[in-house]
């Protein structure tokens, strides 16, 4: 009970983490942040396997790719949280010469980020690489990766699905978050994705699905019943549902708020619905 109710107060700080950074930039991307939450607080707090320390190789420890970059407040604010680097720095979201830019980028040395992205649809091959990479190493760790549902309209994604079937890649475990929402409206509207489990299992996979990727146990209990399945010749798939804007009612049920900041008053009814746990930065 007690680690629970800790991961639950991470959860609500990273929310106001998330608010905060994109609020004092009048940029960024809250929507899809807030939804993913309590998969990040889950992945990095309760189910990966990690080292101290980062290192760009990440040999004995699992790895995470995040493909969607465009939601790196959480990214962020859960990396720095875990200690990554310092707190403090998540005040210098998307300024210049920052090293949290809106899209996590390589070159600036940010700790815990190994790929640039947000040029949509190639994590999933990077995440197939290394993987693949593990597998030649000797290693017997675990590649993890986070994709966009929007995302999957990127024809590159479909190939390395194909590819990583076909390879047994089954170190890997792509989660698929299923929001139904992108920049220009609900995903059926812009371009019908139909059954995303479906298309997954036909091209081989080992797929499962959380139904409420917004419930913290449904998620730790999803990730680690997914790390069960790998070692079996097939790579794994975790259809995921989220709700954009959870834990902000105003931003919830529309994808207004993909890529919108809020404004003062706004910011301050955000922030009431999810109490300071851990300290605001």
């Amino acid at each position: 009970m007690a680690k629970n109710q800790e991961l639950q107060d991470l959860v609500y700080q990273v929310r106001r983490d998330i608010l905060r950074m994109v609020h004092k930039v009048n940029s960024g991307h809250p929507g899809g942040s807030l939804g993913c939450t309590e998969f990040f607080v889950a992945l990095y707090n309760e189910v990966m396997d990690l080292k101290e320390g980062f290192d760009m190789d990440g040999i004995g420890e699992d790895l995470f790719f995040l493909s969607n970059g465009h939601i790196s407040p959480v990214f962020y604010s859960v990396l720095a949280r875990k200690g990554y680097f310092p707190v403090e720095e998540l005040n210098t979201f998307r300024l210049i010469n920052s090293r949290l830019q809106g899209h996590p980028t390589t070159h600036e040395g940010l700790p815990g980020v190994r790929i640039a992205s947000g040029s949509l649809g190639q994590g999933m091959s990077v995440a197939i690489g290394a993987a693949l990479a593990k597998k030649l190493n000797g290693d017997n760790h675990l590649v993890f990766s986070l994709h966009g549902d929007g995302e999957l309209q990127e024809g590159q994604n479909w190939e390395a699905i194909m590819y990583a079937a076909g390879n047994r890649v089954d170190n890997l475990i792509a989660t698929v978050d299923r929001n139904g929402q992108q920049i220009d409206g609900p995903t059926e509207k812009v371009l019908p994705l139909g059954d995303v489990a479906e298309k997954f299992k036909v091209f081989g996979w080992d797929v499962m699905e959380i139904a409420n990727g917004n419930d913290l146990d449904q998620v730790v209990a999803g990730l680690k019943e997914a790390k069960s399945r790998t070692g079996k010749g097939k790579p794994v798939c975790i259809v995921m549902t989220t709700e954009m804007g959870n834990g902000v009612d105003f931003m919830m049920h529309t994808h207004a708020w993909h890529g919108k900041a809020p404004s003062d008053e706004q910011l301050a009814v955000a922030l009431a619905q999810n109490p300071e746990t851990l300290g605001d930065y």
